[in-house]
């Protein structure tokens, strides 16, 4: 309990500082522009249905959670969704609500649906009383000065550090004159009254605003929801601190200071007041689906259905056994990849590829060359375990360090207010020029990294446990090649403030280079391999393992010679035969979807300034496949699954499909969720439009000069320009697994249970490389009729 906190009932004060905790909780955070990573825009929605999200979306913030009815119309007609997919979703629903037979969905189906608006704020109902955008400043005046505050390093001039975020706003806004010129009065003074603390301006504002405790979750979320991507900024910094065990207020301090905003407008336009009250009554009302959102939600569960019933017509069933291969290739199990695998084993019997996510077991926190800075390369739901540098010599470190300071000097001239204006007189012609040799692919070749290593090393039984736990978990336990080659992925970009987005998600937003080459020396690591037996596993003498980069935007590869390859050079010259003819096959086919793109010049995409499109990053994702590679070889999935090796067989006690299910399948959902938000609700859950992006901060990017952080996929990494690249589907995961074991997981954790319970994911079991169950809410499972192909 705090001190000094207003004289209201302590239950009172319980429920409405509760009400704020879960409003901040239904936000999802946003990851900055250094290490940016898929998030799922829903993930405060997970644990109810996915008509009843809808019902709440609609309410706090007017977006849909599915595509317009013409959509799915025009499907039905084009036979991609078919009767029995209707059907089928139809007789899936548990709601009372939904349509009593197959008539009445394509009844409503003809119906156009109605756009779901959000219940105005106080800002919205002063704005149509007295005509002056009320929200439009709100959220101008808001983030001019959020962009100061949360500034990493982009501003010259930056406010103290340190301070909360609700302290420092209200040291900004009693000077800020922008409300009271707007004709607000009195903004400044009533800033200056707010009390001293986040938690008691809410209670006050609560108590101004005749906000009642039923009524507080739902409009929390709502103001929240009106910050748009400076509230998810703010629940990244509480995300953050909770993986170091601490907490962060921020999000809060957001939180009372859109209420303070909201009581002086209240206060300035009293003839709203009963208005007023009917929101706040109806933000009272329990979350509820009407009948149209159920009906929509049908008809979403029918696309993803057709979805299905195709890809499990493309699955053959699992081919013979091969001989021991000469080469394999292990990729991060991006969709990007399966194209790129696909065209390798394409090329010879001898090649074999294995998909493992791409960080590869490994939970690093690394420091590169030339800086003391730390980023992490694991996963953003977990902790870091080992770590990493790439230190070199320290004299090496020191002419690094004092070029790198030499650079950041030299841009903060560039600049500065004042030398800005001569640098460009004095330096414009050099700089175009440089400009041009870069864009016409003249500039000079980046060097390659220093080596990394693990900080301190590992003990002998260290180095043994973890290489174990790493193939045991990529089923790779035996008929190891004698090239084993590792591959991250990551992307390189020109002028893209979202180039993190294209590395690896599961190495946070960086790519797979320092991970792949961890583990490709522990791996070869004489100390390892003697302790391997213990774990049950031996690895062959002659077996080696080279680490490489998979570049996504060019298809490039590149190979990191960190041993010596004694007699496997030979195999390595053979192997980068076959990578280079894979590149060429790969860009052909993937030249066919991007806009203006010829396989011959794919590599240039990456080099243009002006291209908005380098890549289509994971659009399209609709499936996660954990099964042996034998299950999927013979199929084309047209860079649209995650592919997990994982033989069940080889998995004692089930802790590798344990780890698959709340590890691997939940980031991929994130990933999956997110390409899904961003072209269903892209007003609110995308990134707005590449043209007139502007970074602020360094850590997010505006449209135009500033306003609402956008947050999410850019418009133009899920639209080609005349309709959506992407087709939001809800994440198809597929597991090779004897349904019993997949069961007591799901019930061992509740969190990625509700996942698959609440309609948010569709889980298939395979057998033999056929589906062979469907999952259904509350641990149950039903037969594989509805996959049937139609007739």
């Amino acid at each position: 309990m705090l001190l000094n906190q207003p004289q209201v009932a302590p239950a009172r004060y319980a429920a409405l500082i509760k009400a704020a905790e879960a409003a901040a909780r239904a936000i999802p955070p946003a990851f900055p522009l250094s290490a940016t990573v898929a998030v799922n825009p829903f993930l405060g929605q997970t644990g109810e249905d996915f008509a009843t999200a809808a019902a709440r979306l609609a309410r706090v913030a007017g977006v849909p959670l599915t595509r317009s009815r013409q959509d799915y119309a025009a499907k039905i007609a084009s036979g991609e969704i078919t009767v029995e997919d209707l059907s089928a979703a139809l007789a899936a629903s548990a709601s009372a609500l939904k349509p009593k037979d197959l008539a009445a969905l394509k009844a409503r189906l003809a119906t156009p649906e109605a756009a779901p608006v959000a219940l105005p704020t106080v800002a919205a109902l002063a704005a149509d009383a007295t005509g002056t955008d009320w929200p439009a400043l709100v959220e101008r005046c808001f983030g001019l000065w959020a962009a100061g505050h949360f500034d990493r390093g982009q501003a010259l001039w930056s406010p103290a550090p340190g301070r909360s975020a609700f302290s420092a706003w209200r040291d900004w806004a009693v000077h800020d004159l922008t409300p009271e010129i707007a004709g607000l009065k009195g903004f400044c003074a009533h800033v200056a009254d707010a009390p001293d603390t986040p938690e008691r301006a809410i209670l006050r504002a609560a108590d101004s605003l005749g906000i009642g405790e039923a009524a507080a979750e739902t409009l929390f979320h709502r103001l929240l929801s009106d910050l748009g991507g400076w509230a998810q900024h703010a629940r990244w910094l509480l995300w953050e601190a909770e993986l170091g065990e601490a907490t962060d207020t921020t999000i809060t301090d957001l939180l009372a200071i859109r209420l303070i905003f909201e009581e002086a407008l209240l206060a300035h336009v009293p003839a709203i007041a009963e208005r007023w009250q009917q929101i706040v009554a109806a933000h009272a009302a329990p979350v509820a689906a009407t009948p149209d959102q159920v009906a929509d939600a049908i008809l979403q569960d029918a696309a993803d259905r057709a979805h299905q019933r195709r890809l499990a017509a493309q699955l053959t069933g699992m081919a013979g056994a091969t001989a021991r291969p000469a080469v394999q290739a292990a990729f991060c199990i991006d969709v990007r990849s399966e194209v790129y695998r696909r065209a390798l084993e394409s090329l010879s019997p001898e090649i074999a590829t294995i998909g493992f996510a791409g960080f590869f077991g490994l939970p690093l926190a690394h420091r590169p060359h030339g800086t003391d800075e730390v980023a992490k390369h694991l996963p953003v739901l977990l902790k870091p375990a080992m770590f990493t540098c790439s230190h070199v010599s320290p004299e090496d470190e020191a002419t690094s360090r004092i070029g790198a300071r030499a650079t950041r000097a030299w841009g903060r001239f560039r600049q500065a207010a004042v030398s800005s204006f001569a640098f460009v007189e004095a330096s414009g012609p050099l700089y175009g020029a440089k400009l041009v040799k870069d864009a016409l692919g003249f500039g000079e070749a980046p060097k390659q990294n220093p080596r990394p290593r693990i900080d301190g090393g590992l003990t002998a039984e260290a180095k043994a446990a973890t290489g174990a736990a790493v193939l045991k978990a990529m089923s790779m336990t035996e008929g190891h090649a004698r090239l084993v080659l590792l591959f991250g992925h990551g992307a390189k970009v020109t002028n893209n403030p979202h180039e993190s987005a294209y590395h690896c998600g599961a190495c946070g937003g960086q790519t797979g280079e320092v991970s792949a080459r961890i583990l490709a020396d522990l791996l070869n690591d004489p100390e390892t391999r003697a302790g391997l037996p213990a774990h049950g596993i031996i690895l062959p003498e002659d077996t080696v393992f080279v680490a490489g980069l998979h570049e996504t935007t060019t298809d490039t590869i590149t190979l990191y010679r960190d041993m010596e390859l004694g007699g496997h050079v030979a195999d390595l010259v053979r192997a980068e035969a076959w990578l280079s003819e894979a590149t060429r096959i790969t860009r052909a086919e993937r030249a066919k979807r991007l806009p203006r793109a010829h396989a011959e010049t794919i590599a240039q995409r990456a080099l243009d300034w002006a291209e908005l499109r380098p890549e289509w990053g994971l659009a399209g994702c609709a499936a996660f496949i954990a099964a042996p590679r034998a299950v999927t070889a013979t199929t084309d999935l047209g860079g649209r699954a995650f592919l997990h090796s994982y033989d069940w067989e080889a998995d004692e006690g089930f802790a590798t499909l344990e780890l698959i299910l709340t590890a691997p399948v939940v980031v991929a959902s994130w990933i999956s969720l997110q390409y899904y938000g961003s072209s269903v609700a892209p007003d609110m859950f995308g990134g707005g439009n590449k043209l007139i992006h502007n970074v602020v901060g360094g850590f997010g990017v505006v449209q135009g000069n500033g306003g609402v952080l956008r947050t999410g996929l850019p418009w133009q990494a899920v639209h080609d320009g005349e309709s959506l690249a992407h087709e939001p589907l809800r994440l198809t995961v597929m597991i090779d697994a004897p349904q019993e074991a997949i069961t007591a997981i799901l019930d061992k954790h509740a969190g990625v249970r509700q996942l698959f319970d609440n309609g948010w994911l569709h889980l298939l079991r395979l057998e033999n490389g056929k589906v062979a169950g469907r999952y259904r809410p509350g641990l149950a499972w039903e037969g594989a009729t509805p996959l049937r192909s139609a007739a």
